[in-house]
């Protein structure tokens, strides 16, 4: 995941994240859901 962000970057190999933190993210962002109503915007976490 983080060398779709930063493939030039000398940092590349001081970003290691661990395993339960993407997980937690994919997750959040599955359960996230955002609903728009003229211009207003709702966002829902649907658990």
């Amino acid at each position: 995941m983080a060398k779709l962000y930063i493939e030039d970057s000398k940092h590349f190999e001081t970003l290691k994240p661990k395993e339960e933190t993407v997980n937690f993210l994919l997750n959040y962002s599955q359960a996230l859901s955002v609903i728009s109503h003229n211009k207003l915007k709702f966002e829902a976490l649907l658990n």
